[in-house]
């Protein structure tokens, strides 16, 4: 079978000193990751006064992420790159801080709420086909599925958008990869968090931008009152600590919003512009999406009891997380000593978890780099629990996985009906600061299927929605 092999980053082509490795960690974090790195579980060194080890062994990422997950806490430096902007929420906090956030937030993403949002993410589809529809030419997908992506997340957490400038927003969030987002020297020599990095400096015009159009929205909201239809910033304001009878303070509930807006549509966003320019490349898999989601759809927008009859659409998104998760590679610190396979771990080692070349893997995936959506059909034997992570795993395991999941399927079947999808521009090139972006992009030439259908996808962008709301639960 002639399968596409989509553009991947070759690894370095001998060991990198501490400058190198400074220099391309903050081109392209995947160019710092080594050729044997794919071929075994776990690779050791060191840069500067730092040691390190980069585990991509299912074995050893079960013992980090569930069996001895206390003894490895987020990195500093990964904590330094996200803190001005999340500061102390669900995804940077540790202990007891994390565990009474983790409650309050967790019952947002019930099977049965995220089935409720189903219709949001339905009215989302049309709008974004609509837009397609309308383009005189080749669309930009990244920024096409960001605004998609942008509607559903400020829908569920705010019940809607109206304190929000998407392209401003959009614009602030890379504008903060690219500064905050990127290692610096200062982090190889291992010096305090406290001391100030440059990116942190050229980034703080972003996340003020992000903060006043957060802050905005929950003043707005504590003024108001609850909103008609509960969403994720009510459940956040009536949030409490059982045990202690904490709340959120306003600082909680703006680190907080941030961190779910953010992470809520770019990394569903970045799995649908991948899998888009996948299918682009490979007709013949398109076709089969494609003739699977016009056999369940016809040319209407998908829903959440449409989704179980495509299962190869689902296998398309998958596979697209696999060749490019969404973060490719998390730091942890080890606080004591441990034994990963057959190399001691030390107090203060740094521990990469390589999902990147986890997914990539040469003795866990026949041909790694090639685009094959087969690997994750039904009748296929699903991978090791701890060989396929685009949402983590364990405890901390992604909160909204589902919820990403569903909002995917339904906007990428809906496109699928609806248009063919051809490469328009140069292929991208997967580049890693926070997450994995294709840059330039991916530009293609969506062709509309059906006559009548930009129509159709137009009259819903005036159509009414009707409210959702989340339904309480203390599961």
């Amino acid at each position: 079978m002639n399968l596409y092999v989509p553009p991947t980053i070759p690894p370095p082509r001998r060991p990198l000193g501490m400058l190198a490795s400074v220099r391309a960690a903050r081109r392209n974090v995947l160019g710092i990751i080594p050729d044997i790195a794919y071929a075994q579980p776990i690779v050791t060194g060191a840069t500067g006064p730092a040691r390190w080890h980069m585990v991509q062994g299912p074995e050893g990422l079960r013992r980090i992420f569930l069996d001895n997950v206390e003894s490895y806490p987020k990195s500093e430096i990964m904590i330094r790159m996200l803190r001005s902007a999340v500061g102390a929420s669900l995804f940077t906090s540790e202990g007891a801080q994390w565990r009474w956030q983790r409650r309050a937030i967790a019952p947002v993403f019930t099977a049965r709420n995220v089935a409720a949002l189903a219709p949001l993410m339905t009215a989302t589809a049309e709008r974004a086909s609509g837009r397609l529809a309308a383009c005189a030419g080749p669309a930009e997908m990244v920024r096409e599925m960001l605004s998609a992506t942008f509607d559903v997340i400020c829908e569920v957490a705010l019940s809607g958008r109206e304190h929000f400038d998407a392209g401003l927003y959009g614009a602030a969030i890379t504008r903060y990869f690219q500064t905050v987002g990127r290692a610096s020297l200062l982090d190889f020599l291992d010096l305090p968090p406290w001391v100030p990095r440059p990116g942190e400096l050229l980034g703080r015009g972003a996340v003020r931008t992000m903060h006043r159009m957060v802050a905005a929205a929950i003043r707005a909201r504590r003024a108001a009152g609850p909103s008609a239809t509960a969403d994720l910033l009510d459940y956040m304001i009536r949030a409490k600590d059982p045990e202690s009878g904490r709340t959120m303070t306003p600082q909680d509930l703006l680190h907080n919003m941030q961190f779910f807006i953010v992470a809520g549509h770019e990394t569903t966003a970045l799995a649908l512009s991948w899998a888009l320019h996948l299918l682009a490349n490979d007709q013949a898999a398109q076709e089969r999406a494609r003739a699977e989601a016009r056999a369940a759809l016809g040319a209407r927008a998908a829903g959440a009891s449409d989704l179980e009859a495509m299962p190869f659409g689902r296998a398309v998104l998958e596979e697209a997380m696999r060749l490019y998760p969404p973060v490719g590679m998390l730091a942890r610190n080890a606080l004591r000593e441990d034994r990963l396979y057959d190399r001691e771990v030390r107090p203060n080692d740094t521990v990469f978890v390589n999902i990147y070349a986890l997914h990539r893997h040469r003795r866990l995936w026949q041909r790694p780099d090639a685009f094959d959506p087969t690997r994750f059909a039904p009748e296929a034997t699903p991978p090791d629990r701890y060989a396929y992570l685009p949402f983590g795993a364990g405890p901390r395991v992604c909160v909204g996985a589902n919820f990403a999941m569903m909002q995917a399927q339904i906007i990428f079947s809906t496109l699928l009906a609806r248009f063919r999808f051809t490469p328009a521009g140069p292929p991208p090139t997967p580049v890693m600061h926070m997450t994995i972006r294709p840059e330039p992009g991916v530009t293609l030439e969506a062709t509309p299927l059906a006559a009548g259908g930009e129509n159709r996808a137009a009259k819903s962008e005036n159509g009414l929605v009707e409210p959702i709301g989340i339904e309480p639960t203390t599961s």
